[in-house]
């Protein structure tokens, strides 16, 4: 047996918390096989060889057209949570970036509104909402679906 055997791996996916005063920014998903009618933040998946930061930037860049300098970059919250596997959510806060939030992908979003932290939607994916109500009491670390 490999050294390595029964070792977890983890997806990593990135979320951004654009925070705008006590607001945030949140999209609804529409045709993407998950959570569709839902509110979610800016998130992704890094890809090979790319590092977390670098995934934000990107994705922010890709989803709604603002431009993110890495060093106002701050991890608030790690969700360590299992949902067909092991998965490990970074979401990092951001209240400095340039240009304004745009809705680049419409066939994936049905458009972007600002939210005040204390009254997010009611239709969220949950890890998602828990992961905020965590963010929102200074909590920087939560744990789902595991058994």
């Amino acid at each position: 047996m490999s050294e390595s055997a029964g070792r977890q791996r983890a997806q990593i996916d990135v979320h951004l918390l654009l925070r705008r005063g006590d607001d945030i920014l949140l999209g609804q998903r529409i045709n993407t096989g998950f959570g569709d009618g839902c509110w979610h933040p800016p998130s992704g998946h890094g890809e090979d060889r790319e590092s977390a930061t670098f995934s934000l930037v990107r994705e922010a860049q890709e989803e709604i057209g603002v431009t993110i300098d890495p060093a106002n970059v701050r991890l608030a919250h790690l969700l360590h949570h299992w949902t067909e596997s092991a998965r490990a959510a970074l979401f990092f806060e951001v209240t400095r970036w340039d240009g304004e939030p745009v809705n680049t992908e419409p066939h994936k979003c049905a458009g972007w509104k600002w939210f005040p932290i204390a009254e997010l939607p009611e239709q969220m994916i949950p890890y998602a909402r828990q992961a905020l109500t965590h963010y929102a009491k200074g909590e920087p670390y939560s744990e789902r679906g595991w058994k």
